[in-house]
């Protein structure tokens, strides 16, 4: 029995005519795809593809199989959409960090309402423990976040990269500098994210300073909290330039930290239409 998901590699090869082209556009890198072709072929007997250094062509069996396919697979989606038809509304939680879906914008909300104005829209919001926002464990079906991350198992699009500053109380003596570099507040209390955190989101947010090298602030778990550290204890704290600050502090550029990437995040294997769409919303309207 041929199982759908080798059919979807297969057309997607035959649309593309190359592996590499179609492994990416699969999200998926080019030896198990040209593994999973050869079980096809396998398991059917037959040759499907022609290979050469230019790519590859469908045989006649391909061919019939290319068409078959495309039936077939537009049968399941069709059956897909009834079933969740059936199952009342459709609800697509979104995970974010703080304001991650204020940051994304109005207009990502009013695009994705005029396109699937039945859709029910859920919000979870994590905390620094976790910059995929509860994707793995499935929590969120899609994620409004900020990378670095580890990426293994997910889909990431860029949104937009933001430059990253300097938090400082208004009073502070660095305070009145056009920018500041990193080694200006090296002697400073640097806030401390909980143990557990993701390694490369926690190298990114100590300024690529190990735990140790610099004197420990207090434990954040929040940009709320970060931004409390600073202000209550002088700590230092750093955060993308644009969120709205309380009374008492303000932001002074950083020259050599780089910038803090806002981006679209789902679980790959777990990729559905609506995913898809949301995904594609989202980078649109920051094109």
């Amino acid at each position: 029995m041929m199982e759908l998901r080798l059919l979807r590699y297969f057309v997607a090869v035959t649309e593309e005519r190359h592996f590499g082209r179609a492994a990416a556009r699969l999200h998926m890198t080019q030896p198990p795809l040209s593994r999973a072709i050869r079980q096809l072929e396998n398991d059917l007997g037959v040759v499907l593809l022609l290979r050469s250094a230019a790519g590859v062509e469908p045989t006649a069996a391909g061919s019939t199989l290319y068409a078959e396919a495309r039936t077939l697979l537009d049968q399941a989606e069709r059956a897909r959409a009834r079933v969740v038809e059936a199952a009342g509304p459709a609800t697509l939680t979104v995970g974010t960090l703080s304001d991650g879906a204020g940051e994304a914008g109005t207009r990502l909300a009013a695009a994705f309402r005029r396109r699937h104005p039945e859709v029910s829209i859920r919000f979870r919001e994590a905390d620094f423990t976790d910059p995929t926002t509860g994707l793995r464990p499935g929590l969120a079906d899609v994620a409004l976040t900020r990378s670095p991350f580890d990426e293994t198992g997910l889909t990431v699009r860029i949104l937009r990269e933001d430059p990253v500053g300097l938090v400082l109380r208004t009073g502070d003596p660095l305070a009145d500098h056009a920018t500041l570099r990193l080694d200006d507040v090296a002697d400073r209390p640097w806030f401390q994210l909980p143990e557990g955190t993701d390694p490369r989101w926690r190298e990114y947010w100590h300024g690529a300073t190990p735990v140790g090298g610099r004197p420990a602030g207090p434990v954040v778990r929040t940009v709320g909290e970060c931004l409390q550290a600073v202000l209550w204890n002088g700590s230092a704290g750093i955060a993308p330039i644009g969120h709205a600050l309380p009374d008492g502090l303000t932001w002074v550029p950083l020259a050599d930290m780089p910038p803090s990437p806002l981006v679209v995040a789902w679980v790959t294997e777990r990729e559905n239409p609506l995913i898809r769409s949301f995904a594609r919303i989202a980078v649109e309207g920051h094109r």
